[in-house]
């Protein structure tokens, strides 16, 4: 029986989302404990997110032994036995043709900014930027709409089969103290969410242009990964 899984962690305490030999990631936390309870199959997530990346509403799937057939049980064992920094928050039986990274059709995410005085309580999952002009923010973002080849927003190394992604839409509100990005895709490359944001902060809205239309490349910095969440995956 395959299922998905619906969980949030807090991305600080893992070097990303995908499996890496040596070292503490979520895909890696929840195998352990899969294997723990004699789950031998491999669990697949919607997509990786990088060191620091947090999630709210990450996607995986995992094809269960015939032994298993207590979805409500397997949800209260799996957050007995997870680290506090992972916690899953759904559990549903789905189609054996279900896949959580090739069914996704979009994905969200969300920057989160605080222009306050930096304090510990949050500087893991808050980035502070002490000056920030709202209103070009809120105008600069809805550059990004529409498809691109995003060859210079993503992290050099990276190796993809096309650097060309669709960004449905973007969004630059204020909720409580808070600035928030939205952006809505079909999918995003390696650290691009981040050279986005620094892009935004950090260029006057004809050189984000001439970066989306490769005429041109600047020199950022991506935006520090404490202020990002995956947010939702949709099917």
């Amino acid at each position: 029986m395959r299922v998905k899984l619906v969980i949030s962690y807090d991305g600080s305490c893992f070097y990303g989302s995908q499996f890496q030999k040596d070292k503490q990631t979520v895909l890696g936390e929840l195998q352990k404990v899969f294997d723990n309870i004699k789950i031998k199959s491999k669990i697949i997530a919607s997509g990786r997110t990088d060191k620091g990346v947090h999630a709210s509403h990450q996607v995986c799937h995992i094809d269960l032994p015939a032994f298993w057939t207590d979805i409500k049980k397997l949800k209260y064992v799996l957050n007995k036995m997870l680290p506090d920094s992972i916690h899953v928050k759904k559990i549903t039986k789905v189609d054996e043709k279900f896949h959580a990274r090739y069914s996704a059709k979009k994905r969200v995410y969300r920057y989160i900014i605080s222009t306050k005085e930096k304090n510990p309580f949050e500087s893991k999952y808050v980035s502070f930027i002490n000056e920030v002009e709202f209103d070009s923010l809120s105008k600069n973002i809805k550059i990004f709409e529409g498809e691109f080849d995003f060859s210079y927003f993503i992290k050099l190394g990276s190796q993809t089969k096309t650097n060309i992604r669709t960004i449905y839409k973007t969004l630059a509100y204020k909720h409580k103290d808070y600035i928030v990005l939205y952006f809505m895709a079909n999918g995003f490359l390696r650290t691009q969410i981040r050279y986005m944001v620094s892009a935004l902060l950090n260029l006057e809205d004809y050189k984000i242009k001439e970066m989306l239309t490769l005429k041109k490349r600047y020199k950022i910095k991506p935006a520090p990964p404490n202020g990002l969440y995956l947010a939702k995956i949709v099917y």
